[in-house]
């Protein structure tokens, strides 16, 4: 064998024999124990919104009961399991754990996962694409049961694992829709079969499918996120103008070459110059991003100063470490009775907006109509709850996924839970939406007309929450 390619061999073998100890690598109980209690430490000590949604009591039960289950060695995966189930029960969609960055890589490289898209709705889910060459199975049929396990139970025990703002559950069921298999192997099991029973035409069969390998199955909104030539679109359509908005996020924007300001600019500038008297905004699977952009957006459609956000509350350790360095950037938090309020930063602007805000000089006085669902999340949650909480345009489709009332982001450090590789993020600021706080209490931004897709209309791609605000605009018009 020549040199190279024993070296090449050797490298490889090294690479496999490292990877397989770390998806078999055990810890001690003693050691699951105190990392499921450091990362409950780090949480009530640094998460300011930690019980936002649920009692210190409800928690520390919580917490007690998954401590106890841990009576054997578990490996990383294994752990995982029982930990993120506690992190997500917080309610909060930024505070996240993940396992080692290259854990699910190494899972990527062998045939693991479920070969189905699948579409769930309350207890049930239904299969929306068959990846295998089995023609017996189609979009629509019911998955009754995955290797033994029953759906409700599956759905259940899957929907406790996956963070989202409050008691929130569309951006859960949205998030199955499109990881379902990546999430099934995270939290229930590795498997390289799959004895499925799938009920067609109200009659159950047996399938035995050959788990796939992700790079095999896996395409644009399904098992990779989607992707978007320009994060931001706006065109005018006779009367009816549409102005999409990916993301609020400045570097995704500029990978497009676009300027956020400038765009949003010059597209409310030709509505009022062309005195379009509809637009649609689509606020669809926008996660996020820039707070100065998001609060700059919800300017154009007001005509007098309003609010934003109400205030930012941390933690009194986060107020305790705002010194020596971080001074340059932050100013100290005040306390007030028995909160920290946060302020504006000394060099940064992200936290300008709990302040009076002021509206456009361009602003738009049209009817809108603005397209949300479960993958709108942090800033664009915000926008949405404050143009809903005011009532500057109607809302289509189904509930956001981030938090009507606010949430928990900011600044997310990442702490490691030795000796493991997993790392937990924690957002260290709580926010609170200029809104009624005895409104949506634990829920995201609600429709005023709500869309339900069809298993039909998701496999044959139909945009029937679009076609639901044309058909408003031409009842008006």
């Amino acid at each position: 064998m020549a040199k190279t390619s024993l070296l090449l061999f050797l490298i490889l073998m090294t690479s496999s024999l490292l990877g397989q100890q770390i998806l078999t690598k055990k810890y001690t109980p003693e050691q699951c124990i105190r990392m499921i209690q450091e990362a409950a430490d780090a949480l009530r000590s640094f998460q300011p919104g930690v019980y936002r949604y649920h009692t210190r009591e409800d928690f520390d039960r919580y917490l007690d009961s998954i401590k106890a289950t841990v009576q054997a060695p578990l490996t990383e995966l294994e752990l995982y399991r029982k930990l993120k189930p506690l992190v997500s029960r917080i309610g909060c969609l930024h505070t996240d754990l993940v396992t080692a960055v290259n854990y699910k890589g190494l899972l990527n490289k062998t045939p693991n996962l479920l070969p189905l898209q699948v579409y769930g709705t309350g207890e049930r889910a239904f299969v929306v694409k068959n990846y295998t060459t089995n023609n017996g199975i189609v979009a629509g049929d019911e998955i009754m049961a995955i290797n033994g396990r029953p759906m409700p139970d599956v759905l259940r025990q899957l929907l406790a694992a996956i963070p989202s703002d409050g008691y929130n559950q569309t951006m859960k069921y949205l998030a199955l829709y499109h990881m379902f298999p990546l999430w099934y192997r995270s939290i229930i099991e590795v498997a390289d079969t799959f004895t499925v029973t799938i009920k067609h035409n109200g009659i159950p069969s047996v399938y035995v499918l050959p788990a796939a390998q992700k790079k095999n199955i896996e395409q644009d909104g399904f098992l990779r996120e989607l992707h978007y030539p320009r994060q931001l679109e706006f065109n005018i359509t006779g009367n009816t103008g549409v102005l999409t908005i990916h993301t609020f996020a400045n570097s995704l924007i500029r990978k497009g070459d676009q300027n956020f300001k400038v765009f949003i600019d010059r597209a409310f500038a030709a509505l009022n110059a062309k005195g379009i008297p509809d637009l649609i905004v689509d606020l669809r699977y926008n996660t996020g991003g820039s707070d100065a952009n998001a609060a700059y957006f919800t300017r154009f459609f007001f005509d007098k100063p309003y609010r934003y956000w109400y205030r930012i509350e941390v933690t009194e350790k986060v107020a305790g470490k705002i010194r020596g360095l971080a001074g340059i950037w932050y100013r100290k938090p005040v306390k007030k009775d028995s909160t920290w309020l946060w302020q504006k930063g000394k060099r940064v602007r992200d936290f300008d907006f709990y302040e009076q805000q002021y509206p456009s000089e361009n602003a738009y006085k049209g009817n809108v109509y603005v397209l949300i669902n479960g993958f709108c999340m942090s800033s664009c949650a915000d926008v949405a709850s404050v143009l809903s909480y005011n009532r500057k345009a109607v809302f289509v489709g189904t509930e956001t996924g981030g938090g009507f009332q606010g949430n928990n982001s900011g600044i997310m450090p990442g702490i490691n839970l030795r000796p493991s590789k997993m790392v937990l993020t924690v957002p260290l600021q709580q926010y609170f939406t200029a809104v009624d706080p005895e409104m949506n209490v634990g829920k995201g931004t609600l429709p005023d007309l709500p869309v339900i897709m069809t298993i039909d209309e998701l496999a044959r791609g139909i945009d029937k929450p679009m076609e639901a605000a044309m058909d408003l605009i031409r009842s008006r018009q």
